[in-house]
């Protein structure tokens, strides 16, 4: 099965955060990738520029973001494959944003059967 892991964390606090912080954050991301890769586990990822820069279309109206009411924004994703959801939760807990953030587990929905 695949799951979304969604990313969520304080972006203000992350742009401003000192660049040599940022960049061992950076780093621990990398070796995470690396290791969902080797185990065969990486879909896709990416991280997602500040909320300021979305945009929302809701009933033939577009909105500027920031949207979130609390502190933490959707700031970047993995999408992985897990044989359950118990294993995707294992990911998702080793992920660097739950240690300062949190991440949110959702399965796909698995249209064609």
């Amino acid at each position: 099965m695949q799951y979304l892991l969604m990313l969520y964390d304080n972006e203000d606090e992350w742009a401003a955060m000192e660049e040599e912080k940022r960049n061992g954050i950076l780093g621990s991301y990398f070796a995470y990738t690396d290791t969902l890769r080797e185990a065969g586990a990486y879909v896709a990822g990416e991280p997602l520029e500040h909320s300021k820069e979305g945009k929302r279309a809701r009933q033939g109206r577009v909105e500027d973001g920031p949207f979130a009411d609390g502190k933490e924004t959707l700031g970047g994703f993995y999408m992985i494959e897990a044989p359950d959801l118990d294993a995707a939760l294992d990911w998702a807990a080793k992920c660097p944003c739950a240690s300062f953030g949190y991440v949110e587990v959702r399965p796909l929905w698995n249209v064609g059967g």
